[in-house]
């Protein structure tokens, strides 16, 4: 299942970028191990609307009764969405699939072959994907705001 939902999100990357966009943060909500849909943040305004509706996410998972959760966003498009700095490889296409245990990130990093440009400057470009680091486990949310 896993291989197929990275395949999914390089898809969608590779055709979106030869677009010229890079898609907005996706989440991938499983129940019992089966996909239930895809779901693309809402359109964002840079600041505390992109936090606001990038945690929104967590809300439909909820909702969908997800036991699991596998989120995908490009390193430089969130942190310039959210004003923060940017951290790790980039550009990255970055997916955890999260569970109530733990979570681990997976990064996708690519460099960016210029196909075309409009002449408003936008930019098509084609990923050129590169070797993925090791997979980067980390500690569940729940578990870390509970009481010990």
């Amino acid at each position: 299942m896993w291989n197929g939902l990275v395949g999914v999100a390089k898809e969608t990357y590779t055709a979106s970028l030869g677009e010229g966009v890079v898609p907005r943060p996706l989440m991938m909500p499983l129940v019992r191990g089966e996909l239930i849909r895809l779901i693309w943040v809402r359109p964002l305004k840079v600041g505390q609307d992109a936090f606001a509706g990038i945690a929104e996410f967590a809300n439909i998972a909820a909702a969908a009764g997800a036991d699991e959760v596998v989120l995908a966003w490009e390193t430089h498009d969130v942190a310039t969405a959210c004003e923060l700095p940017i951290v790790g490889p980039a550009p990255c296409l970055n997916m955890a699939l999260a569970t109530r245990d733990g979570h681990v990130l997976h990064q996708f990093p690519y460099s960016e072959q210029l196909l075309s440009r409009s002449s408003e400057g936008w930019a098509s470009v084609a990923p050129d994907w590169r070797p993925a680091p090791a997979p980067q486990p980390g500690e569940s949310w729940c578990r870390r705001s509970r009481p010990r």
